[in-house]
């Protein structure tokens, strides 16, 4: 009830806001059609969820080429080379066949974020990344999440734990619909 997930699915593309406007690289997206807003979401915006979203009778490897196929930009053999890569740089290059039951929940998050990555998005977005993790493997993906933000990612992480949250750079708290705190 905060207003988090609206503010997600909004910067997602996902909503559209009821007052004001939402620009995402200079361009009013209430402006856009249901169809560019697809096209925004496939090839500007990376998403991580709780829950993982990943096709439970696809390899790992296949989860990451998916946003990929709908992007139409590789071909199927940069697809398989550019799924690998990523899937090395989380951490699960030995795991690459592997269907996601028989991962472990961090190692699923792993997948989850190099599909998030798979288009080279400018933004991710990830709501509550970590809420399904023990601690050791919440800070291996918040760790691989501000390496990211290094390499020049926007990384939007919503969380209700603290010490998730002391990993950002910038922390803004909401109550009840309302910004009640931003701080670097």
């Amino acid at each position: 009830g905060s207003g988090k997930s609206t503010l997600m699915n909004i910067l997602g593309c996902l909503d559209r806001p009821t007052l004001g406007h939402y620009y995402l690289d200079g361009i009013d997206t209430a402006a856009l059609t249901p169809n560019q807003l697809s096209e925004v979401r496939n090839r500007k915006i990376g998403f991580v969820f709780q829950s993982f979203n990943l096709i439970p009778r696809t390899s790992a490897l296949r989860n990451v080429e998916l946003p990929m196929t709908y992007a139409h930009r590789l071909s199927k053999k940069e697809r398989r080379e550019r799924a690998m890569a990523l899937l090395e740089q989380v951490g699960l290059g030995a795991r690459t066949e592997h269907m996601p039951n028989d991962l472990t929940g961090a190692q699923r998050q792993r997948v989850a974020i190099a599909r998030a990555l798979s288009n080279e998005p400018p933004l991710i977005l990830a709501d509550e990344p970590t809420g399904n993790l023990d601690t050791a493997s919440s800070v291996e993906i918040m760790e691989l999440f501000s390496r990211l933000h290094e390499g020049g990612a926007t990384v939007v992480v919503v969380t209700h734990e603290e010490d998730i949250a002391a990993f950002t750079e910038r922390i803004i708290r909401f109550r009840d619909g309302q910004i009640i705190s931003d701080k670097r």
